[in-house]
């Protein structure tokens, strides 16, 4: 399986965003409080992942139909 630097991008957000998610509520569930940009960055990353999904389902609709 061969993957394209675009495919290796979204596997790297997407590891990322999960490790940073887990450390955020571990740091929630353990009673500390997290610094305000470990947020920023989850929310960054997700931000990334949603618009590249939905441009891959806009273009396998477009590819059906035109």
């Amino acid at each position: 399986m061969k993957f394209n630097t675009l495919d290796l991008t979204r596997v790297w957000a997407a590891v990322t965003g999960i490790v940073l998610a887990v450390w955020y509520f571990g740091l929630v569930w353990g009673g500390e409080r997290p610094t305000m940009v470990l947020p920023m960055l989850v929310t960054a990353i997700g931000g990334f992942e949603l618009f590249l999904f939905s441009q891959d389902m806009w273009l396998k609709r477009r590819g059906k139909h035109g």
